[in-house]
């Protein structure tokens, strides 16, 4: 089915509730859009703006009854103003070389992703050896989702998987070399994308939800000035 409905027609249906992914000892909930819909820029345009985010093809928000600590997060990118540590953080990797790839499989991406995932996330849901799982995660059919490397002399040290729209870049997932701790890559790469965002004069960075008790989630706010969606509505902080 294609996407050439208004958002007011468009289906949502709520998730049953299955483990937290984030927070111990708590279920949770989602906000799912129809996924017989097919997703394409402007419709992922109005979602994202209401606190949405894709995983994959599946379009979801939280929805909990007993908890509101997944809050949609994003950043102005006329407004930001790098602190002097994330100033010096970009003067120190300005030795990369920087190449943006349509979404497709690569083996050399896959192999990071796997050393990555073993060493920041080892046991945890995506630890796991599946090409097929790897590609559905990242990919969206009807979206414009490019693979940014990061490389020094070659070697492929980053990639941030990026969603580009309208209303901004949707980061969708960045990973890693974790024998290059020492030049903080996760965080460069959110800097790229938000000096990126404003060079090509879009107005948002979408860095998925921040979470204040996760400490894999938390680090979101250390971009200054951004905005929480909070009561359906986005809130300068």
């Amino acid at each position: 089915m294609t996407s050439n409905m208004s958002l007011s027609e468009r289906k949502f249906f709520i998730s049953t509730s299955h483990e937290c992914g984030y927070l111990p000892d708590e279920t949770a909930t989602s906000l799912v859009a129809d996924p017989q819909v097919e997703l394409d820029t402007e419709a992922y345009s109005q979602l994202i703006q209401l606190g949405f985010r894709r995983s994959g093809d599946i379009v979801y928000r939280p929805h909990c009854s007993d908890c509101s600590e997944c809050i949609p997060i994003r950043v102005p990118t006329d407004a930001f103003s790098p602190s002097r540590s994330q100033r010096r953080l970009w003067k120190k990797n300005d030795d990369l070389k920087i190449k943006s790839l349509p979404c497709e499989f690569h083996e050399e991406h896959y192999q990071m992703y796997r050393r990555y995932q073993s060493a920041r996330h080892a046991g945890g849901s995506m630890d796991v050896d599946d090409r097929d799982r790897y590609i559905s995660f990242f990919t969206a059919d009807g979206l414009e989702t490019r693979l940014v490397e990061f490389r020094h002399n070659n070697e492929l040290l980053c990639v941030a998987v990026l969603d580009w729209l309208p209303v901004g870049l949707s980061a969708v997932y960045t990973f890693f070399d974790p024998g290059h701790n020492d030049r903080g890559l996760g965080a460069y790469a959110i800097l790229w994308q938000i000096m990126r965002a404003r060079d090509i004069g879009v107005p948002h960075v979408y860095l998925g939800y921040w979470i204040r008790d996760c400490d894999k989630m938390s680090y979101k706010n250390r971009y200054h000035p951004y905005e929480l969606f909070i009561d359906n509505r986005w809130l300068r902080t």
